[in-house]
């Protein structure tokens, strides 16, 4: 996958397999920094790319870890039918093996969902979480996925075509960060469809794609989230698709104690942070304060 200067390729082995991450590549950089792992959300081609212009912003004082998860970039790509506890267990295993010290989490959409269970069950993993649009896509009883295209997903072999001829593919890349993934078009760059093409076109990368397309990670947040201690702040763009901002206020007055912020991006869509990098940079360190 596409990575910044400066930062190398890793792998450890977990349950499901290899699971490749990105850090800084100077070998002098010391394990006493505290971790900060960033963690990518799901869709076509989705990567630990997602973050890239925003973790090397942090290198100097964090030892940043940015993971391909299991299915998706680089890491391995199982051919099976993905489960809310595939990612669980893999994310929890991955900050088992790499953070020796509590981390900093930075974790989108329903990646960050699964942060919550995983520092409900297991706080001493975490110093705090930064999290953006944060949903299970289920939350409040409101499946989100239950549309005709996702029944079409559920159909065998039609679903192996949508993958092949409306996702995973330049044309597909593209139309989706334009009109789904970004708030406005002409910030999607040819190095953005390039990474995201890259990893849609992975051998199986269809299995974990379409296990989100069909809902079968989804889960109601809503019943976990009152249960949360680590000090966590949200961010969420004011033009996300599938998760209003509505939803995110309803989801802060369910725990404010542990939520210290939420603030929302004006035009911006599900990913500010590869939409408007610097902004969510600046935003991030003004919440690390917080937490």
């Amino acid at each position: 996958m596409l990575m910044p200067p400066g930062f190398a390729q890793r792998s450890l082995n977990t349950t499901l397999g290899r699971m490749v991450y990105y850090t800084a590549a100077d070998a002098e950089v010391p394990d006493t920094l505290p971790p900060m792992v960033f963690l990518h959300g799901f869709g076509g081609g989705s990567s630990a790319y997602e973050w890239s212009k925003v973790f090397p912003a942090f290198a100097a004082d964090y030892r940043v870890l940015a993971p391909d998860l299991i299915g998706w970039g680089r890491s391995a790509h199982p051919a099976r039918s993905y489960r809310l506890e595939d990612y669980i267990t893999t994310i929890t295993e991955f900050l088992t093996a790499t953070c020796p010290t509590p981390a900093i989490a930075v974790a989108s959409s329903l990646t960050a969902a699964f942060v919550i269970r995983i520092a409900i069950a297991r706080p001493e993993l975490f110093r705090g979480l930064l999290l953006v649009a944060p949903s299970g896509l289920a939350d409040f009883g409101e499946n989100t996925g239950r549309n005709l295209f996702t029944q079409l997903v559920k159909t065998p072999i039609v679903d192996r075509l949508i993958y092949t001829f409306g996702i995973a593919n330049a044309n597909g890349i593209q139309s989706f960060l334009e009109q789904r993934q970004f708030a406005q078009a002409d910030r999607v760059t040819p190095e953005m469809v390039t990474a995201y093409l890259q990893s849609a076109q992975q051998p199986n990368a269809e299995y974990a794609a379409l296990s989100f397309v069909r809902g079968d990670l989804s889960f109601d947040l809503a019943l976990d989230l009152p249960q949360l201690q680590v000090p966590t702040t949200i961010l969420w763009g004011q033009a996300a698709q599938f998760t209003p901002v509505e939803l995110g206020d309803r989801l802060v007055a369910l725990n404010p104690t542990a939520i210290r912020a939420l603030t929302v991006l004006e035009g911006v869509g599900l990913t500010p942070h590869l939409e408007l990098p610097g902004v969510a940079i600046a935003l991030l360190r003004r919440h690390l304060a917080l937490i």
